[in-house]
Formats: C-alpha cells, sequence, structure tokens
C-alpha cells in the first residue's frame, strides 16, 4: 500500500484570476471618485483568502487553516467525516464539535483515506462478499 506522509489540499490557484478581474472592473469606479480607491480591498480580501485557506492532513492530525487562524486536530480526536452542502468536508470530533476542512471535497476522500492510514474509509473502494463455502452433498 501506497503511504504518504502528507497532503495539503489548497483552493487551486487559478482562483486568483478572480481577484485580477475584480480589480480590473473595480478600477473605473475606483477612479472616479475620490476615497473609493477602498474598494480594491474587496480583491486583496479575496486574494489572501484563496492563498490563506487549507487543509494539511498527516499522518498524526488534520490541521485547518483559515483565514484568520488554524485548528489542529489529532485522529484519536476525530470521531468522523461529515459530508456537507456542496461536497464539502467537515470533521466531527469526539465532544461532537466540528471543524471545517478548508478545500476539501467528497472526491478527496480516496487521498484522505491514503494519509490517515485507513482512519477516514475509502467510498470508492467496494468490498466484495466473502466467499461461501460450497458444500457438495456425496451421493
Amino acid at each position: 500500500m501506497l503511504r504518504v506522509k502528507k497532503l495539503v489540499f489548497r483552493i487551486p490557484a487559478t482562483a486568483l484570476l478572480a481577484a485580477g478581474l475584480i480589480a480590473i472592473c473595480v478600477t473605473p469606479v475606483a477612479w472616479a471618485i475620490p476615497g473609493l480607491q477602498a474598494l480594491y480591498v474587496i480583491p486583496l480580501g479575496y486574494a489572501w483568502w484563496v492563498v490563506r485557506n487549507r487543509t494539511t492532513v498527516t499522518e498524526e492530525s488534520l490541521v485547518a487553516r483559515g483565514v484568520f487562524g488554524s485548528t489542529t486536530v489529532r485522529w484519536d480526536e476525530v470521531k468522523s467525516i461529515r459530508l456537507v452542502q456542496k461536497g464539502w468536508l467537515k470533521a466531527v470530533k469526539t465532544d461532537d464539535s466540528e471543524v471545517t476542512l478548508p478545500a476539501v471535497r467528497f472526491m478527496h476522500l480516496p487521498a484522505l483515506s491514503v494519509v490517515s492510514g485507513g482512519r477516514v474509509p475509502d467510498p470508492s473502494v467496494v468490498e466484495e462478499p466473502a466467499e461461501e463455502e460450497s458444500v457438495e452433498s456425496e451421493k
């Protein structure tokens, strides 16, 4: 079995193109009226969100990093992984609190299963039913 020690889930860098497009669209308005240059905070904030949000998964823990902080959860504190709206995932801790896993989607469960050492089941693996022993009757 393939062993991966660390995996980082990020929002794709191509999302930064949207920040550039927003900056271009804001430019005519921002320079038309003095003081509206503050509108450039919108694309800068979005770019910061794209660069900052990530989930790092290791054999020992999950680290969910958001815009203003990060949360580290050891695997022995994780009770389950919950699927929420639009395929995003949350880790449910043993005390029933939830930790949002930025940039981790349902399609990432197989990779999450490999890095976690099987603590998270892989939904793409279909278990074959146990073969029944055939008993031949003697005639």
